[in-house]
């Protein structure tokens, strides 16, 4: 699993993230990320990637609204996301410091 989540840009990571915050429908997802990160997830990542998610147990379907099902982070996804940040977080600092960049 963590291989498969490690990556930056990986669609399942980026789901996690967005939703850190509160449940979230699909397309609330998907304007979540691209407008926090520049990312914008088609229809087929998106609903693999949450597919895969709810399978391992890091997210949870809700009750549909409508048309419209919103999902929520479990507590093993939120574990696994504060671990892949983490991760991220030391590597970038690996990464800046060894390239000498000013962090602010």
């Amino acid at each position: 699993m963590a291989d498969e989540l490690g990556r930056w840009a990986e669609p399942g990571l980026l789901v996690l993230a967005s939703l850190a915050d509160g449940e979230k429908h699909g397309y609330a997802i998907t304007t979540d990320i691209a407008a926090e990160v520049g990312v914008t997830l088609g229809p087929g990542t998106l609903y693999a990637a949450l597919a895969r998610l709810e399978e391992r147990g890091l997210i949870e379907g809700l009750p549909a609204e409508g048309r419209r099902r919103p999902y929520r982070l479990t507590a093993a996804g939120a574990a696994e996301l504060s671990a892949q940040a983490t991760r991220m977080r030391k590597l970038a600092a690996l990464s800046l410091g060894r390239l000498r960049v000013e962090t602010a």
